[in-house]
C-alpha cells in the first residue's frame, strides 16, 4: 500500500465507541486520505438486512447524522489524528447504487470482519468494484453499539466505552439517556 492511497471506513456509529477508534486508527495509518462513511444518514431510508436484523429498527439508530459526525471528528482529533485528511460522508450502506455519488471510485475500503453482516458488506463492497482490506483479520469484536447503548440506558459506566470527546458530544446533546 502506498502513503498516497486514499481509505475509506464505515459504520453506523450509534454511538462510536474505542472499537471504533481502533478501525478508525487502524485505517489511517494505511492511508494519506481517510473517508468515514456514516452509513443509515437518512431515518428514512433505513432498509432491513437478513445478515444483521437487527440494524434497522429505531432502538438501534438513536442517533442523528449530525451527532454521528461530530462524535467521528471528536474521537479522531482525541487521537491526534490530522482532520484536515479526514472526511466524514454519508454513505447509504444498503443503496450500492447510490454509492457513486457519495464515494471516490478510487478508495480502498477497510473493513473489519465480525459477522455475517460484515460477509455481506465485503460482498457488496467487491462486487461494487472497490478494492477491499480486512483490518484485524481473525479478530472478534469487543465491543458493540448495543453494548454502549445498554450500559447508557441501564445507568451503567457507558463513558469508557467511547472516547474522551464522544463523551462530550453525547453529553453536549442530552443524548446519554437514551
Amino acid at each position: 500500500m502506498t502513503a498516497r492511497m486514499r481509505g475509506m471506513i464505515h459504520g453506523r456509529f450509534q454511538p462510536f465507541h474505542n472499537g471504533h477508534l481502533e478501525y478508525l486508527s487502524g485505517a489511517a495509518e494505511h492511508c494519506e486520505e481517510l473517508f468515514v462513511g456514516i452509513t443509515n444518514p437518512d431515518p428514512t431510508r433505513i432498509k432491513p438486512e437478513d445478515s444483521d436484523p437487527l440494524r434497522h429498527l429505531p432502538e438501534s439508530n438513536p442517533y442523528s447524522y449530525v451527532e454521528r459526525l461530530l462524535m467521528v471528528k471528536a474521537a479522531a482529533q482525541d487521537a491526534g489524528l490530522d482532520l484536515g485528511r479526514l472526511h466524514v460522508i454519508p454513505f447509504p450502506v444498503n443503496e450500492p447504487e447510490l454509492w457513486h455519488a457519495y464515494v471516490p471510485p478510487d478508495v480502498v475500503q477497510f473493513i473489519r470482519l465480525f459477522s455475517d453482516w460484515g460477509g455481506t458488506k465485503l460482498e457488496r463492497l467487491r462486487e461494487a468494484g472497490f478494492e477491499v482490506v480486512v483490518l484485524d483479520e481473525g479478530a472478534e469484536k469487543e465491543i458493540s453499539g448495543a453494548d454502549v447503548r445498554a450500559a447508557i440506558r441501564d445507568g451503567q459506566d457507558w463513558e469508557r466505552l467511547v472516547p474522551r470527546g464522544v463523551v462530550g458530544v453525547l453529553r453536549r446533546f442530552e443524548r446519554a439517556a437514551v
